[in-house]
């Protein structure tokens, strides 16, 4: 019976009262570009390509109350299968604007970098896959991206630099 009951009665009130709100008011592509180098520069290229994807995310403040910016920027290279020839390149930038409400101030940056880029994932994964197939590729379905994951190396990165950054030479 004490396993149950993880919070206290005031805790779970208080929760109850304040539950955290967030709604997506709109999503866009900021910038897109797709370059198809094998078709520009007649190339041929033979096996599985090598396919790397890199993901940065951003937020920022939006001028209204509770509202929020949040971007989330994908690179994908597609090089043939010795590394020789690159096939196609594909760079998203793709940002939603949400609305976020009883969120602690110490728990929004990790909320913004987490929670609102696996929102708007489903719609990232949606555009590789159609802007790679229309470029004259099979399809590419992107991995899921553990946004958590990611979260922890970018504050360990900073935390690296800023620590390189403060020691004397």
């Amino acid at each position: 019976m004490a396993d149950e009951a993880a919070t206290t009665p005031q805790a779970d009130g208080a929760a109850q009262a304040n539950p955290v709100k967030m709604q997506v008011l709109g999503q866009f592509i900021r910038d897109m570009s797709f370059e198809n180098i094998l078709a520009q520069k007649s190339a041929k290229a033979d096996g599985r390509p090598n396919i790397s994807v890199q993901v940065a995310m951003d937020a920022k403040k939006r001028e209204a109350d509770h509202q929020f910016e949040v971007a989330t920027k994908i690179k994908v290279e597609s090089k043939s299968e010795d590394g020789n020839v690159t096939l196609f390149i594909l760079e998203l930038d793709y940002a939603g604007v949400f609305h976020i409400e009883n969120v602690p101030e110490e728990q929004m940056h990790p909320f913004l970098m987490i929670e609102c880029p696996r929102m708007l994932f489903p719609f990232v994964r949606r555009i590789v896959h159609d802007v790679t197939r229309d470029g004259g590729f099979p399809p590419l379905n992107l991995d899921n991206i553990d946004f958590v994951q990611l979260y922890r190396q970018d504050m360990a990165r900073r935390a690296e630099a800023q620590k390189a950054a403060t020691q004397p030479n």
